[in-house]
């Protein structure tokens, strides 16, 4: 039998963050070759989470890259089960990768495709192999349930908490600004960027109900409509990006900052940890 040194099983546990024990049996089963080892505890640890794959991943965080020019902007949701582990320092990196690799890679058509592509912080290793290392480490299944990939100038925004993020589609203006706006949308959550894009069945259901409002206060026929387009801006206020209050200057719509800024506001993509938004 091969002489498994403490130095070797320490060396085994350092590099994959698993129990002292397991790395010495895995060292004593692979007759002292480390690199088997490492191998060995990675294939066991792939099949004990494919056994645990359907436990609940509630918690999580959202990711995103974004760049102005070149023109990228991409946004992902990597799902854990518990709120410590979704904070961890390799599942905040993981998720950065998987959102730069998204962005500026070849782009995917789904997150097992995304899986397969190289991790951009780790020379070398393919993003599925950074998670089933880290799922192995920590025994929690790591699920990426969504991806959002842009080809046009984009700036972004993730909550401090990772738990809700924005992707940004802007023509001119500059990375301060395509942000802060980002931010506002987090916060404010418009339904639509601009009154024609609102859905129009939300808006004739609100002209309806305030129509039926000004007449139960017997307000005269003649002059119900233009109250109700007095009324309706403060419902496009509400609900539509640009004629919202811009939150860090409720002076002015954020449409109103945006032009200033050389900024035209193309569409946005709002993503809460857990939901399936409307894009």
């Amino acid at each position: 039998m091969a002489d498994i040194t403490a130095a070797m099983v320490m060396k085994l546990r350092d590099e994959t963050g698993l129990p002292m024990m397991d790395c010495k049996k895995a060292l004593q089963e692979s007759g002292g070759d480390f690199d088997k080892a490492k191998q060995t505890l990675r294939e066991k640890g792939i099949k004990l989470m494919a056994i645990r794959s359907d436990r609940p991943t509630e918690e999580g965080r959202i990711a995103v890259y974004t760049s102005l020019s070149p023109g990228v902007g991409g946004m992902v949701e990597l799902q854990v089960e518990s709120a410590p582990v979704a904070k961890h320092e390799e599942i905040v990196a993981l998720a950065n990768d998987l959102a730069k690799q998204l962005a500026t890679g070849p782009g995917a058509k789904s997150p097992d495709e995304l899986w397969e592509q190289p991790a951009p912080s780790r020379n070398g290793i393919a993003l599925r192999q950074w998670k089933d290392e880290i799922e192995g480490k920590m025994r929690e299944v790591l699920r990426l349930a969504r991806i959002h990939r842009i080809e046009a100038s984009t700036g972004g925004y993730v909550h401090h908490d990772a738990k809700s993020g924005v992707l940004l589609v802007v023509e001119g203006g500059n990375d301060e600004l395509a942000k802060g706006i980002a931010m506002h949308i987090a916060a404010m959550k418009p339904k639509a960027t601009t009154k024609e894009e609102l859905d129009k069945a939300l808006v004739d259901k609100e002209r309806a109900i305030l129509t039926e409002q000004a007449r139960q206060e017997g307000k005269p026929e003649n002059i119900i409509e233009k109250m109700i387009e007095g009324r309706m801006r403060n419902f496009y206020a509400e609900n539509v990006l640009a004629e919202q209050p811009f939150v860090k200057d409720d002076k002015q719509t954020v449409g109103k900052v945006a032009s200033a800024g050389g900024m035209k506001l193309v569409r946005f993509v709002r993503w809460q940890l857990g939901e399936t938004p409307a894009e």
